[in-house]
């Protein structure tokens, strides 16, 4: 079976509900291979107990195709910006940004719990 390598830009609330998630299914396909986190959040260290890599939005493009999806869950629009035009800069067609509003569809799929929803704050791109 082959493998996603999975990056998750932001592990605040969402991010980090996300990521506990998304570690579940490590043996169904997924790898959550790499994080980006500034601050010193609860996702962050459980996301480098998991082994995942902890990176800078430049280094995790400079991964290129290593990445296959990469979930921005910060709901900072500064981030969506920088991450899209910064992938396509580096020319890669490979690894595809989803969107916060497709990891709340994910999990609807995944989990029976709810993924925090922080109010105001906008999921799309």
């Amino acid at each position: 079976m082959q493998k996603q390598k999975v990056a998750i830009v932001g592990l605040g609330r969402v991010g980090s509900a996300f990521l506990d998630e998304l570690l579940c299914l490590t043996g169904k396909g997924v790898k959550v291979a790499y994080a980006v986190e500034k601050n010193d959040t609860p996702g962050k260290k459980a996301a480098e107990a998991a082994g995942v890599k902890i990176l800078s939005i430049d280094e995790l493009i400079a991964l290129g195709e290593d990445v296959d999806i990469v979930f921005d869950l910060t709901g900072i629009e500064e981030v969506r910006k920088k991450l899209r035009e910064k992938l396509f800069a580096s020319n890669n067609r490979h690894t595809v940004i989803a969107p916060e509003s497709i990891a709340h569809f994910l999990w609807s799929i995944m989990s029976d719990a709810s993924l925090p929803v922080i109010e105001g704050r906008k999921t799309g791109y």
